[in-house]
């Protein structure tokens, strides 16, 4: 049976945003009938403001490839980092090598992340830490962050981290240590501007390139098999 995805103006006019956000929209929009009534022109300012609030909790569906093994990227951003690394010592894995791949995300970005691979969240940790600029190497090390390691549906080792930025001041992790989760899944989000890294085992080679436009749920960014197989007319 051939599917088919309806497109509404709702999509780009008045998107769905995430629960996080209401609480700030109403703050900045408050804030907005103040300046309104000290200085209309304020008013306008105030109203701007507060539709970029809005925009930034926005929460589109996504459609996430139906290929076996895949790793997608967790953010919408660009991809500001590959390196070969160790694993985080906070998730037991700093004897293994992996390729980390940074997404950085900016205001302007969706900012809710995703499960990047089909598996179950062996280990999550909240580690608290400074506010340097999310585009720094260090931010891996130095900066708040919250940890996940993930056992993959073909048994193999992936991590990412959600790593808080110069203007991020809180992690949102929603998912639980122990339970499954198909690529794609919501799990979080940091508010305001951040950046998140994939740790790829040993031997997985990353499919993208440096200041590659990623979205979240849908960019491919590896596939742990090596290479999509189709069946009956569908990759999997």
């Amino acid at each position: 049976m051939i599917k088919t995805f309806e497109i509404s103006w709702r999509r780009y006019v008045l998107p769905n945003i995430h629960n996080e956000g209401w609480k700030f929209v109403g703050i900045f929009a408050a804030v907005t009938a103040v300046l309104a009534v000290i200085w209309a022109p304020l008013g306008v300012v105030g109203l701007v403001l507060t539709v970029w609030c809005y925009l930034f909790f926005r929460d589109p569906e996504r459609v996430v490839p139906q290929i076996k093994d895949v790793v997608v990227s967790p953010a919408d951003g660009i991809v500001q980092m590959i390196a070969k690394v160790a694993g985080p010592e906070e998730l037991g894995l700093e004897k293994q090598k992996f390729t980390r791949v940074s997404v950085f995300m900016s205001v302007f970005n969706v900012h809710v992340n995703r499960i990047p691979a089909d598996g179950k969240i062996t280990k999550a940790v909240y580690v608290p830490g400074k506010f340097l600029n999310a585009t720094l190497d260090k931010a891996s090390k130095d900066n708040e962050r919250q940890l996940i390691g993930m056992k993959t549906a073909g048994s193999k080792n992936i991590a990412f981290v959600q790593i808080a930025g110069l203007v991020a001041r809180r992690i949102l992790f929603e998912a639980t240590e122990g339970q499954e989760y198909k690529a794609g899944d919501r799990f979080g989000l940091i508010r305001f501007g951040s950046r998140l890294d994939v740790y790829l085992p040993e031997g997985v080679e990353p499919q993208v390139c440096l200041g590659q436009t990623m979205v979240a749920g849908e960019s491919i960014i590896a596939n742990l098999s090596g290479e999509a197989k189709q069946v009956d007319g569908v990759i999997k």
